[in-house]
C-alpha cells in the first residue's frame, strides 16, 4: 500500500483545560496506531493535549449542510427547549 492509498483519519484532541475532544484535523496513515502517533506529533507539538482520538473518516456519518432545514426542523417546533420560554422568578439570582 502506497502513501496515496492510506486511509484518511479524523483527529480529535482534548486540551489540558478542555472537558471534551474537539476536531483538530485529518491525516493519512496505514493503521490506527500510526495515525495516533502521527496525530500526537502533528496536533500536540506544544504539549497542549491530554487525549487524542483517531477515527477512520469512512466511519464518520454526518448530516449535509444542504439539508439543514429539513433535518433540524423537528427541533424548531419545541420552544420549551429554549430558556427564553421560561419566566425567571424575581428572587432567583443564579440559574
Amino acid at each position: 500500500m502506497t502513501t496515496n492509498e492510506w486511509p484518511l483519519w479524523e483527529v480529535f484532541v482534548r486540551s489540558r483545560r478542555g472537558l471534551s475532544h474537539t476536531h483538530a484535523g485529518s491525516l493519512h496513515a496505514p493503521d490506527a496506531e500510526l495515525a495516533l502517533r502521527n496525530a500526537r506529533d502533528l496536533y500536540t507539538r506544544r504539549g497542549e493535549g491530554v487525549s487524542i482520538w483517531v477515527v477512520p473518516s469512512a466511519a464518520v456519518t454526518a448530516s449535509s449542510p444542504d439539508e439543514k432545514d429539513p433535518f433540524f426542523e423537528p427541533a424548531a417546533d419545541k420552544p420549551y427547549r429554549h430558556p427564553t420560554f421560561y419566566e425567571i422568578p424575581e428572587g432567583v439570582k443564579h440559574l
